[in-house]
């Protein structure tokens, strides 16, 4: 069975390859079908692998706005059934040829080698503003 770290690690190598060829299943294979994805906000918290695969599904709508996109892992802490990344995303903006990092962290909790649960936090403020989409 896979580690937290591990399955922390897959999951953002998979996303920009799941998210430039609209392939999700090998990473929904990490995701646990009751899984929670607490994204705060209006939003509020999202249940099960539709609301997960819905997610990616949109975040491959925007992401044909860009090109050049890659996610390095900075740092990860582990304890027991929780991991912790921070973690760099950057990007160009086809539209405009401008390009964007962005630093954010997210958690997740895994349970029999899934993901159960995940919070992120991303500055998307930053990258509008690196953008020049802000007002």
């Amino acid at each position: 069975m896979l580690s937290a770290a591990e399955v922390h690690r897959r999951i953002v190598e998979m996303h920009p390859q799941a998210l430039a060829t609209g392939e999700l299943a090998p990473a929904l294979a990490l995701v646990d079908p009751d899984v929670i994805d607490h994204r705060g906000g209006s939003d509020g918290d999202h249940h099960g692998i539709d609301a997960w695969r819905r997610k990616w599904e949109t975040a491959m709508a925007a992401d044909n706005s860009f090109h050049d996109t890659s996610v390095t892992i900075e740092q990860n802490v582990t304890a027991g059934d929780i991991s912790v990344n921070r973690y760099t995303s950057r990007g160009t903006h086809t539209a405009t040829g401008k390009h964007y990092a962005v630093h954010s962290m997210d958690m997740i909790r895994v349970r029999d080698g899934k993901i159960v649960e995940h919070w992120a936090l991303q500055d998307t403020d930053a990258i509008r503003h690196q953008l020049g989409l802000d007002s």
